[in-house]
């Protein structure tokens, strides 16, 4: 979940004594807390956020925050039908979330940029997995965050089948401004699931970047993927052969809030409103693949 930014000399020291948390412990508490179903409770929490976060209930399926099983279920919350609609075109690549633009461009060779000052390395985003890396090099990346606010199920960009999911165990750091300034490498270290497809537009990978508070994280094919004991990247089963998803269905979401890294091949060109700090919404489009036609003899 993202903390409130804080300026100066403040942030400074809540980064710091990130470093010092038991980030993964912490985590776990929030899992459990937040799954309560006892009423009292999760309504006091459900108030609670509703007086720190200006969160939209006219667009949710169920309006009413107090009508939600547990305060999960309310930050997991579906939209009404209609609410958001995905671009029209097959090339057309459709924002998988509401949020912001924390970074995109071109991924230069094995590097992405963090932040001003900040670069990462693909390969150490991708846990060392080469034959994945070597897909994407040269190719296209966004990392859109997802404030406490937004609507926090994932959508598909592009229509595609999934090949692996792996999860890699790793650091909860916050994912807010102040933290992506401030710590090196912070989305090659946090806690991920890697989702990549095979879509006809060429290879696709699904970040999902958990933080402080956000050990967990779900897909529609393998449910709740949180933090284990062992410390090693692994390949999560689905529980289906072959998961194929059409653009713009749902494909997981966050147990609280976090970061989406979206990597491309280099045939897509994102669109001039894919800035730093600019707003977007689920559907919506934010690129486009350059179809190659054939020239025959």
């Amino acid at each position: 979940m993202a903390a409130a930014e804080t300026p100066g000399f403040g942030a400074r020291i809540f980064v710091a004594a990130q470093y010092l948390l038991p980030q993964h412990l912490l985590s776990r508490i929030v899992h459990w807390a937040t799954r309560r179903e006892n009423v009292p409770w999760k309504n006091a929490l459900i108030r609670s956020f509703l007086r720190h976060f200006n969160v939209d209930m006219s667009e949710a399926a169920e309006p009413d925050p107090f009508a939600y099983s547990s305060f999960n279920d309310f930050f997991t919350r579906a939209l009404r039908a209609g609410v958001r609609q995905v671009a029209a075109g097959t090339n057309s690549v459709a924002c998988p979330v509401d949020g912001s633009v924390s970074a995109a461009g071109k991924i230069e060779g094995d590097t992405l940029i963090q932040a001003k000052g900040h670069a990462y390395s693909l390969d150490a985003l991708l846990a060392g997995n080469e034959l994945l890396a070597r897909k994407f090099r040269g190719g296209r990346f966004a990392t859109l965050y997802l404030a406490p606010h937004n609507y926090h199920r994932i959508h598909m960009p592009l229509s595609g089948t999934l090949t692996t999911t792996t999860h890699v165990p790793g650091r909860l750091f916050s994912v807010n401004t102040s933290t992506v300034d401030r710590v090196p490498g912070l989305f090659a270290r946090n806690e991920r699931v890697i989702c990549a497809f095979d879509t006809e537009c060429g290879p696709l990978a699904v970040i999902l970047v958990g933080a402080l508070f956000v050990g967990s994280m779900s897909t529609v094919w393998a449910g709740d993927i949180t933090p284990r004991s062992s410390r090693q990247a692994s390949q999560i089963a689905a529980n289906a052969r072959h998961i194929h998803l059409e653009r713009g269905a749902e494909m997981g979401r966050f147990n609280m809030g976090s970061t989406v890294i979206l990597l491309m091949a280099g045939n897509v060109d994102w669109s001039a409103t894919l800035r730093t700090g600019e707003s977007v919404c689920v559907g919506e489009s934010i690129g486009t693949v350059r179809v190659v036609t054939e020239v025959r003899a």
